[in-house]
């Protein structure tokens, strides 16, 4: 068997092979991303907007990603899995962190955006969670509805 001398080189890079900070030519900083948003405001709200928030969080959920998702601090809504409602605690919003939550908002941003737009709408109607925020992340939220109701 023989082998060629001379190796082919790979084909140049093309915009899709470079890193988002590259390809869009904004900072992968600047823009952070929606689970990122969600799991800052969420930290920054008080408790009965965190219980509703992951209320809505939690519905789209099935029973095993309930078990996976933040190394099992969602297993105690598996009876409620499937049921059009689930209860969610004070308690139970409290001991939730924001790490937890970014990992829930993920999946549920790639399981079904549309509830992810509906947590969008409640943390937009809150004035506390918006100065929270900030000016800049208020307005990617902002506009983040907008670009979602256009798609429609």
């Amino acid at each position: 068997m023989k082998f060629s001398k001379s190796r082919k080189l790979a084909p140049p890079s093309t915009p899709t092979d470079l890193p988002p900070s590259l390809a869009d030519g904004v900072a992968a900083q600047e823009m952070p991303s929606l689970p990122a948003i969600v799991a800052s405001a969420f930290g920054k709200t008080r408790l009965t907007l965190r219980a509703r928030l992951l209320r809505r969080l939690l519905i789209p959920v099935g029973p095993l990603a309930l078990t996976v998702l933040g190394g099992g601090a969602f297993a105690k809504y598996l009876e409620q899995a499937r049921l059009p409602r689930i209860s969610v605690s004070l308690e139970d919003a409290a001991r939730v962190t924001s790490s937890q939550v970014f990992e829930l908002v993920r999946y549920v941003e790639q399981s079904n955006p549309y509830v992810l737009q509906q947590v969008l709408v409640v943390l937009a109607r809150d004035a506390t969670t918006m100065a929270a925020l900030g000016a800049s992340v208020a307005a990617i939220v902002m506009q983040r509805l907008s670009e979602r109701k256009t798609l429609r």
